[in-house]
């Protein structure tokens, strides 16, 4: 099983979404979890379960989460059972994903789009990540990157740039 981060026909959306975290100790905040340097991370400073929210403007579709952990230099910190859960707000969230982490140096790539009876990635206004325990009992927990996916979209052709058809709006279409 490869380790490695599977971004192939796949683009990066983590940056449509506002991130919050339910706690974080000083100098291993949030950001830490978004600035691509695997040598830090985002660690957690309260009781679990420990989430990490991602909420998006409109509905987006959600193919892979992506989460890089080191089980070899964090030992206890590291996250043996998370849950994902989608949904449009904190009142209607389903758990999409319940899993066992394999004790690893390495990004797990977890692909929505293989949910049972689905066949297509969910499409959320609110995702959540739960951190339900850790290795060794470990209270806090240590992530060092988290990534969000979407199916990367079909380029379109200059016929396909302006999909109107209205005199009206196809003189607006080009520039002079």
């Amino acid at each position: 099983m490869s380790y490695e981060l599977d971004s192939d026909d796949k683009v990066e959306i983590g940056r449509l979404a506002t991130w919050s975290v339910s706690s974080a100790k000083t100098n291993c905040g949030l950001e830490m979890l978004r600035d691509n340097d695997l040598k830090t991370y985002w660690q957690s400073d309260g009781p679990q379960p420990h989430i990490v929210n991602m909420q998006f403007e409109k509905k987006t579709s959600v193919q892979q989460v992506s989460i890089y952990y080191d089980a070899k230099e964090d030992e206890s910190y590291t996250p043996s059972r998370i849950s994902i859960r989608g949904g449009t707000g904190y009142h209607d969230l389903k758990e999409l994903i319940n899993m066992e982490l394999e004790v690893i140096v390495g990004w797990v790539n977890i692909n929505l789009e293989d949910m049972p009876g689905s066949g297509r990635p969910p499409r959320v206004f609110l995702l959540q990540l739960a951190i339900i325990s850790n290795q060794l009992g470990g209270k806090d927990t240590h992530i060092r990157q988290l990534k969000l996916f979407a199916t990367r979209g079909p380029h379109p052709t200059e016929n396909e740039q302006h999909p109107f058809t209205s005199s009206e709006f196809l003189q607006c279409s080009t520039l002079r």
